[in-house]
């Protein structure tokens, strides 16, 4: 197993349940597979970035999480709140009424108001595939370059469905060379990630990190 794929990998623990016992623990396999990020909830920020310090890990967290329903004020102050409590990259919720309604001035507003937030800290963009067109979800890739972020990235995994790579294919197509594409939920094998890097994706979001780099799948619905 090569160490290039766990630095494509965000470690992920989003559930509503997790303790501080998982916060640590997830903290420990990340240093020791040395993943990209563990991809934690605002409120275990703090203690994630204490556990990881001095370390190349870094702390991702989620915005407007899962939903993306909150203005972008409150995404704004929650992004800058993150940041600093010890946050290295933000993955932030679109608000997808606004986009299914059209309403691309609110999407872009609330996409940039994170963005403005992060001042120069790395921003993926959730679009919430599963919920859109095809048409929507390269639009809702073109607002997300349009306004200033880093990546573009499936799925929060607490949706009707998760990452395929025919999604991811098609966000690469709409975003080019120069922008991230994070898939998310579902991936829970290495053959599961291979797909999705030969689809284009530069970043993996799962829960199975340590299967993946154990060659084992997971049955982890994120």
């Amino acid at each position: 197993m090569t160490q290039n794929y766990a630095a494509m990998i965000d470690h992920t623990l989003l559930k509503a349940e997790t303790t501080k016992d998982q916060i640590e623990k997830i903290c420990e396999e990340a240093l020791k597979y040395e993943f990209a990020s563990v991809c934690v909830n605002p409120t275990w920020v703090e203690k994630s970035s204490e556990l990881l310090a001095g370390s190349k890990v870094k702390v991702c967290t989620v915005i407007g999480f899962p939903l993306g329903a909150t203005t972008p004020e409150v995404k704004a102050f929650e992004t800058k709140n993150a940041i600093d409590n010890g946050a290295g990259e933000i993955d932030m919720v679109i608000n997808i009424g606004a986009l299914k309604d059209g309403n691309y001035e609110l999407v872009l507003e609330d996409i940039k108001a994170v963005v403005a937030a992060a001042n120069g800290t790395l921003v993926k963009v959730i679009i919430e595939t599963s919920l859109l067109t095809d048409e929507e979800k390269v639009k809702a890739c073109e607002l997300s370059v349009e306004a200033g972020a880093d990546f573009v990235k499936t799925s929060t995994g607490f949706s009707t469905g998760g990452a395929t790579a025919e999604d991811v294919a098609l966000m690469r197509k709409t975003v080019g060379p120069k922008i991230g594409v994070k898939a998310s939920g579902g991936v829970r094998s290495l053959e599961d990630m291979q797909k999705m890097i030969e689809a284009g994706a530069t970043r993996i979001g799962a829960s199975s990190g340590v299967a993946i780099m154990n060659g084992l799948i997971s049955d982890s619905n994120y």
